[in-house]
């Protein structure tokens, strides 16, 4: 199954990019989750880093850092551990320039298997609840920073 998200944010993408590319750094953007660490100590961009964190309403989730590129604002990751009842989840996070305006197209996507009867409950759990609620508390952020170059 496949969940798409994307959103335009207002503001450049270096300084949206400067947000997400911590892969430690989502108690600070998004409104779900309450405490993260990456465990054995490893920079929170290192390729194969994991981040264990709690969510606001319960749960732990474990994600391994995949693939980070600064040149393609782009984060690749997989969750190894989660309450969702998902497997093989696989998930892209990319911030495309929109030289219109200086701001910032992001689209997240994610690619994984659950259980039969499952994919309409995931789909919203993940694209709107998770995905969605996440950029819009990223915009909302950034709309209080001064644009980057400015």
């Amino acid at each position: 199954m496949k969940v798409y998200v994307s959103s335009v944010i207002d503001a450049p993408a270096q300084d949206v990019w400067s947000i997400i590319r911590d892969f430690n750094g989502l108690p600070q953007w998004t409104p779900f989750v309450a405490h993260s660490r990456i465990e054995g100590n490893s920079p929170s961009d290192a390729v194969g880093c994991v981040r264990n964190f709690e969510l606001r309403q319960g749960g732990t989730i474990r994600e391994q850092l995949l693939a980070l590129s600064d040149y393609d604002f782009t984060c690749v990751y997989s969750i190894l551990e989660s309450p969702m009842g998902v497997s093989d989840y696989v998930a892209t996070l990319r911030i495309i320039p929109v030289t219109d305006g200086d701001r910032s197209f992001v689209e997240w996507s994610a690619e994984f298997g659950c259980d039969a009867g499952r994919e309409d409950e995931l789909r919203r759990l993940i694209g709107q609840e998770v995905f969605l609620a996440a950029l819009k508390s990223l915009q909302s952020m950034v709309r209080g920073q001064t644009p980057h170059g400015v």
